[in-house]
């Protein structure tokens, strides 16, 4: 693990620390998780947009999804 330094402002530090003192851990590893948790969000908007550049380029066609009808399964019936 490796140490760095960050510039936060005094109120983000003031409240992860008491965030982090209800939770029980330390401000490092709350920091820690919450960019893990950003990255993983990052990652999800970057898959996203490009199912949403694909699908631009090529549109879904009317009766392409139409021979899966017959196998849904609401639970309704």
């Amino acid at each position: 693990m490796r140490t760095i330094q960050m510039t936060l402002d005094d109120n983000l530090v003031k409240a992860v620390d008491r965030v982090s003192k209800e939770l029980c851990t330390t401000r490092s590893a709350f920091a820690r998780k919450a960019l893990r948790d950003a990255l993983v969000r990052y990652s999800l908007e970057q898959q996203e947009q490009k199912h949403r550049r694909g699908y631009e380029r090529q549109p879904v066609s009317a009766d392409e999804f139409s021979v899966w009808e017959t196998e849904q399964a609401w639970g309704d019936e």
